[in-house]
């Protein structure tokens, strides 16, 4: 077969729109769990999900394969096989009572781009391989990018030892059960960079750019990383509120909103200085064992999670997150343990597949525009390993990781068309 964007010899793909609402319906399916979708990491629903694609793989010719951590790589073999292969795809797995496009709308996309090349017989010049990856969702383990980083032989081997949060089983037995190899971990030959010629993956927005816009599909550049404290807890004394002056007072809950209050104003000046990040209190709880009404808190659980595509500046608030916690502990009679720290670094996106997809989506009437990505995505990881990566975003109404996310089908198969044009530009050159 001749080497071209689109061989004479067979008809252009055309992208199974029917297959991928029945995929999206059987995730569904799979996730409910009677508000959201409920797919943990490493668990018996991104088992199934794995299972699915697989099979719709099989039906449609493509070959298939898992590597020791258990990532599914989907391939349409191309005519020269030794040539760097391109790569798409994202993750299967969701938050607690999450939506059923957060990820999946990635793996789907490959998923219907690698079909319709099947079907019309296209063969491209070098392997195309759809991804799809394991435990990318680090609310069950707390580690960003699990699947993609074990892909690379990037994971620790300690981490094997990591408990997931809803049972306390760890993800070296989560591995086992699901048919993993984890004694292989970093023994097993894992993805190469060079061997890589690109990494594209779509993904809904998981913001209101898209919507206030009013636009369908986004072009990514960047990638926030992230610094965290998924448990930190503020130590005081409780006390008997009305017997206890302030001045005897040990009050971890006054500590925890001075040091909020603290941390939202250095992001006010971050903004007013025209940087760009993110400051998050996603939990903040007493113990509701002990604390009432008419007691003085003696402890407080938050979580503290700041992203921003600028690592200095993470670094910058890391330090403030520190010096706040030192200082409430002195103002309030307090004492912060933060825990461990967990942090993503940030990512650029390729300038070269921006514009192809930008030279692209403006052939095919498609409305685009520039955006940054301020959750984190498997993409980091590739672009981490020096990989020429790029990301689109789908709009996608009420946010992400909760069950009313609103992805249109229309403005997904937008994302897809564009997808499978750029991938089939790149994979076609020789």
């Amino acid at each position: 077969m001749a080497s071209s964007l689109m061989s004479t010899q067979c008809p252009a793909p055309v992208l199974d729109a029917a297959l991928g609402q029945r995929v999206f319906a059987r995730l569904h399916e799979i996730g409910f769990d009677g508000r959201g979708m409920t797919r943990p990491s490493y668990g018996e629903g991104e088992n199934r999900a794995h299972a699915l694609f697989e099979s719709v793989a099989w039906e449609h010719g493509l070959e298939v394969r898992r590597d020791w951590a258990a990532n599914l790589f989907i391939t349409i073999p191309g005519q020269n096989r030794s040539l760097p292969a391109v790569m798409t795809g994202s993750h299967a797995d969701t938050v607690p009572c999450g939506g059923n496009f957060d990820g999946a709308a990635g793996a789907v996309a490959g998923l219907l781009v690698l079909c319709a090349w099947a079907r019309a017989g296209y063969q491209p010049e070098r392997d195309t391989t759809l991804i799809v990856t394991r435990a990318e969702e680090s609310v069950w383990f707390p580690i960003s990018y699990l699947g993609s980083r074990t892909a690379f032989g990037l994971l620790d081997p300690a981490l094997l030892d990591t408990p997931r949060s809803d049972d306390g089983t760890s993800l070296r037995e989560h591995m086992l059960a699901c048919g993993a190899q984890p004694e292989l971990c970093g023994r097993a030959s894992v993805l190469n960079a060079a061997d890589i010629d690109c990494f594209v993956e779509l993904h809904i927005e998981q913001g209101p750019v898209l919507l206030e816009a009013d636009v369908p599909v986004g072009i990514v550049t960047g990638i926030c990383g992230s610094t965290r404290y998924r448990s930190a807890v503020i130590h005081g004394q409780y006390a008997h509120s009305g017997a206890t002056p302030r001045r005897f007072r040990s009050d971890a809950v006054m500590a925890g909103a001075s040091m909020m209050m603290a941390l939202h104003e250095a992001w006010r000046q971050v903004e007013a200085e025209g940087e760009e990040m993110t400051l998050t209190f996603g939990v903040c709880q007493t113990d509701p064992a002990q604390a009432n009404f008419a007691a003085v808190p003696g402890r407080l659980e938050l979580v503290i999670d700041i992203r921003s595509r600028n690592e200095d500046l993470l670094e910058r608030m890391n330090g403030l997150v520190i010096e706040q916690a030192r200082r409430v502990e002195s103002d309030f009679n307090v004492t912060v343990d933060l825990g461990p720290r967990t942090r993503s670094t940030p990512a650029i996106m390729d300038a070269g597949l921006q514009a192809e997809a930008e030279k692209l989506a403006a052939s095919m009437n498609i409305p685009v525009v520039s955006m940054a990505s301020g959750a984190g995505h498997d993409a980091a990881t590739f672009a981490g390993q020096g990989i020429p990566t790029e990301m689109l975003f789908v709009r996608n109404e009420n946010g992400s990781h909760n069950p009313d996310e609103s992805m249109e089908f229309d403005d997904f198969l937008y994302g897809v068309r564009l997808l499978e044009h750029l991938l089939r530009q790149r994979a076609s050159r020789p």
